[in-house]
């Protein structure tokens, strides 16, 4: 697999969306394919933590793969979250999602991972890339993970060749650079920012992209703040984050994401995507935050976010207030 074939501008980490008894909606996994592809995103990355993987049965896990990429055909690259408790069960994930019609495994910290010492991560991660049947991608969720790999390791392990893309939600600038040395030595490695509150930053240290949660409505801020930074145009790439952030607070229930998934989901709906805002993890929908969205995706607010949720880069070309 090419870096032209993956390193697009924009990734989502997709939500899942449910029915009201937490199955897989098939219709409205047509309806996101569909959305995603008219945003202009490059690829889906499917059943992350955000896509409520490590919670979903093996069966609707599959029922997202396969719609997902029976939908999206050759328009959008499809990546699949396989982490588990060892490379033995991972490797396993990986033959399952390959059959589903995945093109991308993507592992993460494992979720138990006892004895985890730095060499034992290192062989971990080395055994999935050395016998993967798919291209694998390295999700670093860093402090948020059971155990973070020293930056050393770290290095040893992207010189593995089947590493062919980096989600970085580490936020750790000693992993920055780590991934950016890499990606010397190795050219063909996708550094994709997994931050969606700092983009900027990564995107000025050379990263290819962005892999967000939020890509599901944020793509096409997203598309304009790379834009503005590859054009040099620093202030407006601030004021284009600065944007999305607030928009994202008001989805996910202010600073401290109170609403996370269910705020998400809930913005899904009312936009026409999803039929419900279920979810796995039970997070709150607060009036406030119910009310925030609605004034977005109604035009209400007078902010002007109604384009930005429905709007392509290519035709939301204003100036952010």
């Amino acid at each position: 697999m090419t870096k032209k074939r993956i390193a697009g501008m924009v990734w989502s980490a997709t939500p899942t969306p449910l029915t009201q008894d937490r199955r897989v909606d098939v219709p409205s996994v047509h309806r996101l394919v569909e959305h995603h592809v008219k945003m202009g995103v490059t690829g889906l990355m499917l059943a992350g933590t955000c896509g409520e993987g490590p919670w979903l049965s093996d069966r609707d896990r599959e029922t997202m793969v396969r719609t997902s990429a029976a939908a999206a055909g050759r328009r959008l690259r499809i990546a699949a979250q396989v982490t588990d408790n060892s490379a033995v069960r991972t490797l396993a994930n990986i033959e399952q999602v390959a059959a589903w019609g995945a093109e991308i495994a993507v592992v993460a910290q494992p979720y138990f991972f006892l004895n985890g010492t730095a060499d034992r991560q290192l062989a971990f991660y080395r055994e999935i890339a050395r016998h993967s049947p798919l291209p694998v991608g390295f999700y670093d969720r860093g402090e948020a993970g059971s155990y973070v790999m020293p930056e050393t390791h770290l290095a040893e392990f992207l010189t593995e060749p089947n590493i062919v893309m980096v989600k970085d939600s580490s936020q750790s600038p000693a992993h920055r650079d780590a991934f950016l040395a890499a990606r010397k030595l190795r050219p063909a490695l996708v550094l994709l920012d997994g931050d969606e509150f700092d983009c900027v930053s990564y995107l000025q240290a050379g990263y290819d992209g962005l892999l967000l949660g939020g890509g599901i409505f944020n793509a096409s801020l997203a598309h304009r703040i790379i834009r503005a930074v590859r054009t040099g145009d620093t202030a407006g790439a601030a004021r284009l984050q600065a944007r999305m952030n607030d928009l994202m607070l008001r989805v996910y229930g202010g600073s401290g994401i109170e609403c996370w998934m269910t705020g998400l989901k809930e913005l899904l709906v009312q936009m026409g995507i999803f039929s419900t805002n279920a979810n796995l993890l039970d997070y709150p929908l607060t009036a406030e935050c119910r009310r925030q969205i609605a004034d977005a995706v109604s035009g209400a607010d007078g902010l002007g976010y109604r384009a930005d949720l429905f709007e392509p880069a290519s035709a939301n070309q204003g100036t952010p207030r």
